[in-house]
């Protein structure tokens, strides 16, 4: 079986990041506003931005929670696939977190 994490872009310009066994079918929940009280529901139309599969539900699990906490400009860079820029955007990052730590 396959999980993917996702990312869709909301109607406001933010991003939902998710994961599922099932991407047609929670894309389609989210459209339809299936469930009533998740973030998209009130941020329709989404679009689909990025998708990627993983072999196990924990690995796409620990993928979504690693996404949540990037910055938007690192979200984008992922999203067109300049894994250049999303390298940069994370040593960037870590230095500010190294140099927050030293004062």
């Amino acid at each position: 079986m396959t999980f993917w994490v996702y990312i869709l872009q909301c109607a406001d310009n933010s991003y939902y990041t998710g994961h599922t066994d099932n991407l047609d079918q929670r894309i389609e929940q989210h459209k339809c506003r299936t469930f009533a009280t998740c973030y998209t529901a009130s941020r329709l139309p989404v679009k689909l931005v990025f998708s990627q599969p993983f072999p196990t539900r924990a690995e796409a699990l620990t993928s979504e929670r690693q996404i949540k906490g990037w910055s938007r400009k690192k979200k984008e860079a992922m999203i067109a696939g300049d894994w250049d820029r999303v390298s940069a955007l994370a040593r960037s990052t870590l230095r500010q977190a190294q140099g927050e730590r030293y004062r």
